[in-house]
């Protein structure tokens, strides 16, 4: 069963990405790379990396993707086309099942050859906890850990005094 999660989720990726690039449209594009970024989760919960999981969902799909969504849409603002009246839903589904079928061809090969590696699960229970990640952040990591922090605080305090200096010019004048 995880061998064919993993099949589906690579083809899945790989039909996102290919979307991604070839759509004409830039809100198409960027909403399929929120869904390649969806199935990157899924990578991480097949290598039960919950934590990463999570994060690339909330972080990548969703914060950074609003911004990017954001601009995309004030940079077109003069584009009247909605995005509904340009996507044609029946493609989509006959894609996505296409996917699912060609999926499940490659897991019935993988089964009737018997090339389908046993994986054991028992060392990887505890990899991608919370627990795990701190122990390896606080322990093997703290100097580069500390150091980005460092350099993020800097880059804040650096930010707060540049719009400072702004808002001061601009009120002299």
């Amino acid at each position: 069963m995880e061998t064919f999660f993993f099949v589906f989720i690579a083809t899945f990726a790989i039909g996102t990405a290919l979307a991604m690039v070839f759509s004409r449209n830039t809100v198409n594009s960027a909403l399929f790379l929120i869904l390649h970024m969806l199935s990157i989760s899924g990578f991480y919960l097949s290598l039960n990396a919950q934590f990463l999981a999570v994060i690339q969902i909330l972080v990548y799909a969703g914060a950074i993707m609003v911004l990017f969504l954001f601009v995309i849409m004030v940079l077109n603002m003069d584009e009247d086309e909605t995005i509904f009246s340009q996507v044609d839903f029946k493609q989509i589904f006959a894609f996505l099942l296409a996917i699912v079928v060609f999926a499940q061809l490659i897991y019935i090969g993988g089964e009737f050859t018997g090339t389908l590696p046993d994986v054991s699960t028992q060392e990887m229970m505890a990899v991608g906890t919370v627990e795990a990640i701190g122990d390896e952040l606080f322990t093997t990591f703290l100097l580069p850990f500390e150091a980005t922090a460092i350099l993020l605080t800097a880059a804040v305090v650096g930010a707060m005094l540049l719009a400072q200096q702004n808002i001061n010019v601009e009120d002299e004048n």
